[in-house]
């Protein structure tokens, strides 16, 4: 089950990919993790999708990625008397917290900390920015408003507010709650919405305990004010674009989407590049040549990861788009000019041995063409270092814990395999060498490089490095 690619690819499940079948083909589409979104679908539902990738994964004898992605805090503003209304450049609308249904002329906005954030001049958008608010007066409990755009406004649309702090907490009641259920499944990383500025992650840390990964959604501007902080404080990364692109001008989000790839390749952290990849292929069998180049992008950026939305979750055409997502990803990556790009550009190391052995082994690959990095690791600290560096050879992952092989899914260019721990030099080469050949990295006679720690056993001592060829599994390497 060796993909031959190195980028990874999720996949968002809902109604159109919920029962066993569509499951397992979107695996063998590609997908090396599943995303399970809490914003919609019921416990059970969720509950149910778990189980049938665990089934699966014991099958195939692959670990596989989940993602459990909370809702955060959302603000949608109330209901209308007719179910919508229609406004008009010009026209003055009103927000307060009264629950009656709304008309042409006001509706109820149920969040106190959105008048407490607003000023004079200050915008509000809704429905993803289909609607501008230009705020005229507001108190503790109501905002007057001029329409700057025009359209039609329904029930229960979100709203945003341009480069404004709200005191909200990311985790909301039903958050811990699916929370809860996300880590007593097993989860492997949790989605983080709604994350304005660092101190956020730490509820989030605290909740979450080492139970699971945390990803942070780059969703807010406030947040990519604070990136190298934030950053550090999670273990991977979401550029979620389609959010992004709501609260800043479009013409701004493919620069900032990149500034947050490099800074997350250079922090060691996975990075996802997320939403309206291939939009189109919810309704259409393939994508324009706009979403293609799309991808392409993003690969070309050096993402660990491309996620599909819509695309899997409620489309017509789900393992269509997997399959497209798939073929975009080993294309650009036969280019030779994406290896140019990914190599003039390398993570500068920090100084540290465990960094100056990786930077020595994506070199030592260079200048002897090995056929693959076999990294030992236990908390999977080492394969993501050694992914980092973005080796031109794929990262053979032995870990001993199911755990950290499933985090895995996510880095680039890592296959993660199951092992038993080893106790001398020469069970570390000759274990890499079967493994190699057994899972399709080498053949007989090619050269390995193996990086481990010593002593064997204990996290973080990444201080050894071994070249070795393979030879005949009943033979010492």
């Amino acid at each position: 089950m060796r993909r031959q690619r190195f980028a990874k690819i999720i996949a968002t499940l809902g109604p159109a990919t919920a029962d066993a079948k569509m499951i397992r083909a979107l695996f063998m589409a590609g997908v090396d993790v599943f995303r399970l979104n809490f914003s919609h679908g019921s416990h059970d539902d969720h509950r149910k999708s778990f189980e049938t990738i665990r089934t699966m994964e014991a099958e195939l004898g692959r670990p596989i990625g989940i993602l459990v992605d909370l809702q955060g805090p959302k603000l949608r503003i109330g209901k209308f008397s007719q179910g919508h209304a229609l406004l008009e450049e010009g026209d003055p609308f009103r927000l307060d917290l009264d629950p009656s249904p709304g008309d042409r002329r006001r509706v109820c906005l149920p969040h106190p900390q959105v008048f407490a954030a607003l000023a004079p001049k200050a915008h509000l958008l809704i429905n993803d920015g289909r609607i501008r608010l230009e705020v005229e007066r507001s108190g503790s409990d109501f905002a007057e408003t001029r329409v700057l755009t025009k359209g039609e406004i329904s029930d229960h649309k979100g709203v945003n507010l341009p480069g404004a702090f709200l005191p909200l907490s990311p985790l909301t009641d039903k958050d811990r709650d699916d929370l809860d259920l996300g880590l007593d499944l097993g989860a492997d990383w949790i989605g983080a919405s709604f994350i304005q500025h660092p101190q956020d992650l730490l509820v989030l840390r605290e909740a979450i305990g080492d139970r699971a990964g945390l990803i942070t959604k780059f969703e807010k501007p406030t947040a990519v004010d604070r990136l190298e902080e934030i950053i550090d404080l999670s273990d991977a990364i979401m550029v979620a674009r389609g959010d992004l692109g709501v609260e800043l001008p479009p013409e701004d989000v493919p620069s900032i989407s990149r500034r947050i790839v490099r800074a997350s390749r250079d922090a060691g952290k996975p990075v996802i590049v997320a939403t309206q990849m291939l939009e189109s292929m919810i309704a259409a069998p393939i994508p324009t040549r706009a979403e293609a180049s799309d991808v392409a992008g993003a690969i070309y950026d050096g993402a660990d990861a491309v996620m599909l939305s819509g695309e899997t979750a409620t489309g017509d055409y789900p393992i269509e788009a997997a399959t497209m997502m798939h073929r975009i990803i080993s294309r650009v990556e036969r280019d030779p000019y994406y290896r140019k790009m990914i190599d003039i550009s390398p993570a500068t190391p920090e100084s540290t041995t465990a960094d100056a052995i990786s930077d020595a082994m994506r070199r030592i690959v260079d200048t002897l063409k090995v056929s693959v990095a076999v990294t030992y690791t236990k908390s999977g600290s080492s394969s993501l270092r050694a992914a980092r560096e973005r080796p031109a050879a794929p990262i053979l992952s032995l870990t001993p814990h199911r755990r950290t092989a499933r985090r895995l899914t996510l880095a680039w260019g890592t296959h993660s395999v199951l092992s038993k721990e080893v106790e001398s030099v020469e069970e570390m080469v000759s274990q890499a060498c079967d493994m190699a050949l057994s899972d399709g990295f080498a053949k007989i006679g090619d050269r390995i490089v193996i990086m481990a720690g010593m002593p064997f056993g204990i996290s973080g001592t990444t201080n050894l490095m071994r070249i070795a060829r393979v030879k005949a599994p009943d033979n010492p390497a």
